[in-house]
């Protein structure tokens, strides 16, 4: 699969705008909502963006050069990748946790923090971002047939 700048550039932020105008939305009554959508969204993108650099796009291009990569394939490692991320992140929260969290072991800290609702929300993202740089790429590169 051919590297795409414009996959590159809007993939990534389709799901930190959803996910910060959600909760901007949910958090209207407890202050200002342009600042909570705009903190959320700068969050968001470190987040997204780092992940997708650093991370989709290497695996992505070290599967291309043995596979023929389908929209199911890179939407599949997108999956991936996006739980990955989560258990990632969850490491790096038990590692900064305070001296009031009393849990020393990191599998038990990792199954309380898995019970939450946002634990579906990393590969699910993983996996919209990663069909969208498909779609945005295959896009870009198709062949238009020539009519006669």
């Amino acid at each position: 699969m051919r590297f795409s700048w414009t996959g590159l550039i809007l993939a990534p932020l389709l799901v930190p705008v959803i996910f910060s105008a959600t909760f901007s939305i949910l958090a209207e009554g407890d202050g200002d909502p342009l600042l909570a959508f705009l903190t959320m969204l700068v969050l968001g993108c470190i987040v997204s963006y780092g992940s997708t650099i650093l991370l989709f796009l290497p695996c992505l291009f070290l599967l291309s050069l043995d596979y023929q990569m389908t929209g199911f394939k890179v939407c599949l490692l997108g999956l991936v990748l996006g739980a990955v991320e989560f258990v990632s992140l969850a490491l790096i929260a038990w590692g900064s946790r305070g001296p009031d969290l009393p849990i020393k072991n990191f599998f038990v800290f990792f199954l309380l923090w898995a019970a939450g609702p946002v634990t579906a929300l990393f590969p699910l993202a993983g996996l919209i971002t990663a069909g969208l740089y498909w779609w945005l790429g295959k896009r870009r590169t198709g062949r238009s047939v020539p009519v006669e």
